[in-house]
């Protein structure tokens, strides 16, 4: 029975006999699977919103694992990877390496390199998870300042002075603190240095 808020894997694999037998080792695990016969049916699945990875087989009847690997890259579907085959070879590890794949397994492997590449990538995608929440959250926040407020926060996070930033912006120093204020307020920053992590998190470039 799937745990609902757990972390799953997928598997896709077009051979019944290894999906069968790679879903019954992953529940040995007590981790949850759901199994596809083929690429299409894979892309077809909502994104899930918890932590999952994906157990990829990269011989495939029409499109390859390789193929899915970069249509999933294409569509912005974020997912840790782990390739298997019974044909692999250097250059096509190093594809699916540098495409971003956590682990590449040529058959016949052990059961607990699979389950330990399984874990392992796993908690790669709940970093990712935790750190896209604190992202948006962050973002959420800074939506919440006003147009002036943003002005400043970039001049602060260049590392100028409330002086300095008066003056680039035509307006009293008074005026700059008040707006300091507001800003470590609503981005619940604690510190300067902790506001300029903030920024590099959105992407927010100091002004210059």
């Amino acid at each position: 029975m799937e745990v609902t808020d757990a972390p799953i894997v997928f598997v896709v694999d077009d051979d019944p006999s290894v999906r069968t037998s790679t879903e019954r080792l992953i529940r040995s695990a007590g981790l949850n699977v759901r199994t596809f016969a083929s690429a299409k049916d894979f892309l077809s699945t909502p994104r899930p919103e918890k932590p999952a990875c994906l157990v990829l087989d990269v011989q495939l009847a029409g499109s390859s694992g390789l193929d899915l690997q970069r249509e999933l890259t294409h569509v912005g579907f974020a997912i840790p990877i782990i390739f298997i085959t019974g044909h692999g070879d250097i250059p096509m590890t190093v594809r699916a390496m540098k495409a971003g794949a956590v682990e590449f397994l040529t058959k016949p492997f052990r059961k607990q390199a699979l389950i330990d590449a399984i874990r392992a990538a796993l908690e790669r995608d709940r970093a990712a998870h935790e750190q896209r929440a604190e992202t948006a959250a962050l973002r959420r926040r800074y939506e919440q300042l006003t147009p002036r407020e943003r002005e400043v926060m970039a001049l602060v996070v260049a590392g100028l002075l409330n002086k300095q930033i008066a003056g680039e912006l035509a307006t009293s120093e008074r005026t700059i603190k008040f707006h300091r204020a507001h800003i470590m307020a609503k981005m619940e920053a604690e510190s300067l240095a902790e506001l300029v992590g903030m920024a590099a998190l959105l992407g927010i470039a100091p002004a210059r």
